[in-house]
């Protein structure tokens, strides 16, 4: 068994805070592992909790839309991960001592994973994997910014998006696709980057 499925077996095991007792199952996370692209989420939702994958609501299916419109395969060039393994009752946000319950698992995921980019999806993964002192999201997305020594972009959560539909320019959806080709195009100047050395 490698390192990885390790980690993920004791995470499914997992009884660290209270969402233990409610969650139908543990989301660990999916993709390849290494990958060169990370996406961390904030919990997982009531669909998520039932299949075990992260991203598969309807938040999730835009995600994943909007990650092939810019060349990204959410199967072959991402692993998706959440700051909480377990989905808050209600789809309420993590708590802060349910997030900080998690932390060791996703840092660990990143440690074996080796994302050369993370995404920040959302402001919940964002203020926890960087800070309660981080501007808010409308004004943190769109920067690149350093998360666990590795380069990482903020994105607006894709749940968002669905509450604000609107693709004109200047829209949140609009700047979530400039984002994200951004994303596409340090992922290719890295792989470039790579093959030279």
């Amino acid at each position: 068994m490698s390192e990885y499925e390790e980690l993920r077996a004791e995470c499914l095991k997992c009884t660290a805070c209270g969402l233990a007792e409610t969650r139908k199952q543990v989301v660990f996370g999916v993709g390849p592992a290494p990958c060169d692209l990370m996406l961390i989420g904030e919990a997982p939702g009531a669909d998520e909790d039932e299949q075990g994958i992260p991203f598969v609501g309807r938040a999730g299916q835009l995600l994943t839309k909007m990650l092939a419109a810019v060349g990204i395969s959410r199967d072959t060039d991402a692993y998706i991960a959440n700051i909480c393994k377990c989905r808050p009752p209600e789809n309420r946000n993590p708590e802060r001592e349910e997030a900080n319950a998690c932390m060791h698992w996703l840092k660990d995921q990143i440690r074996l994973i080796q994302p050369k980019i993370i995404v920040l999806v959302g402001a919940v993964a964002m203020k926890n994997m960087l800070g309660e002192d981080m501007p808010g999201i409308t004004k943190s997305r769109g920067k690149w910014v350093t998360c666990e020594g590795v380069d990482a972009m903020i994105i607006f959560h894709p749940s968002y998006l669905l509450r604000n539909a609107s693709s004109e320019v200047g829209s949140p959806k609009w700047q979530t696709w400039q984002d994200l080709k951004a994303v596409k195009s340090a992922l290719e100047y890295k792989r470039l980057e790579k093959t030279d050395q």
